[in-house]
């Protein structure tokens, strides 16, 4: 079956490079990839395309970056006579014109267990709300977001120290399996499985924007460190210390009743920066509970573990994080 594959961040570059090593195995053959249009990054500002784009140019597969799904966009993709569109994590809503263009439709890989956490940040929503499973569902490409057919679902058990980056990468070697199979029964078939309507109250989730990161140290140390797990790498969580970004990448929570260096914290302010111990990390106070930070990142230098961070940072206990 020849497939358009719709796609543009790192873990749906992995996804499409489980399908282009399976291609023989499950009758899959990748016409041409849809990815987001390149971007300026670094320094000097170059353009560089989306990960998705950059595997499929080594590859030598056909890349397609429109602004616009618009005539024009949908006049250079029908001469490759894909028959599916496959997509994951592309960020455009497919129209009714661009879908018709695909004898066998359109699949998405949607990282929950539908209807639960529609929308663009499933991820981050699962691990921001502690839940205990999350999912992946292959769904057919409806009109209105995440709202097709169901057309495979696996649950995935969560142990509570998930990144959104690590989740995501599951989800997408996880999916891409169920996406392999999918076409190899449609292959079989002459046709896509049988879809089954979404069931069950639907919830949904927002775009998460950079100031969403800035951690209010009020909170719980359990909630920062869930929050630092969701927001990792993007949009980050950060703070502020002495009024310059401070980036925190990686944490732990040590409860009020585990004992540290910083002897009784009770009473210090929320965001003090109570201690430093070599063996676990920079220990800071929340609204209940240290937060024990072990990687940070200041505003243009490299990300750094604890001890490099302290080496460098001698008057750093005792600062007030805002």
């Amino acid at each position: 079956m020849k497939i358009l594959y719709a796609g543009s961040p790192e873990p749906s570059r992995k996804s499409l490079e489980i399908l282009f090593e399976n291609q023989e195995k499950y009758g899959i053959e990748i016409v041409g990839v849809l990815s987001n249009p390149p971007s300026a990054k670094g320094r000097h500002k170059e353009l560089t395309p989306t990960p998705v784009a950059q595997f499929a140019l080594e590859k030598n597969i056909p890349v397609f970056t429109p602004e616009h799904l618009d005539a024009a966009a949908r006049e250079e993709i029908i001469g490759l006579k894909a028959e599916l569109l496959v997509c994951f994590a592309y960020g455009h809503i497919f129209g009714p014109k661009f879908l018709a263009m695909f004898p066998y439709g359109g699949i998405n890989l949607h990282p929950s267990m539908l209807p639960k956490y529609r929308g663009c940040t499933p991820v981050p929503a699962a691990i921001l709300n502690g839940d205990s499973e999350t999912g992946i569902t292959i769904q057919t490409l409806s009109l209105k977001m995440d709202e097709g057919d169901i057309l495979a679902q696996k649950i995935v058990k969560l142990t509570g120290n998930e990144t959104t980056f690590s989740l995501l990468n599951e989800s997408a070697e996880i999916g891409a399996g169920l996406i392999c199979e999918i076409i190899q029964a449609a292959n079989e078939t002459g046709k896509l499985p049988e879809g089954v309507k979404q069931t069950g109250e639907a919830s949904y989730t927002d775009i998460i924007k950079k100031e969403d990161g800035k951690i209010d140290w009020s909170l719980p140390a359990k909630k920062i460190e869930a929050k630092i797990r969701a927001y990792f790498p993007e949009p980050g969580c950060w703070t502020l210390e002495n009024e310059q970004p401070l980036r925190i990448l990686c944490s732990k929570v040590l409860s009020e009743d585990e004992k540290t260096d910083a002897g009784d914290f009770s009473k210090e302010p929320a965001g003090k920066v109570v201690c430093y111990s070599k063996a676990d990390g920079i220990f800071i106070k929340t609204g209940k509970g240290l937060l024990c930070v072990t990687e940070l990142q200041r505003q243009g230098k490299n990300k750094m573990n604890y001890k490099d961070f302290m080496n460098g940072a001698r008057n750093f206990v005792g600062t007030v994080l805002l």
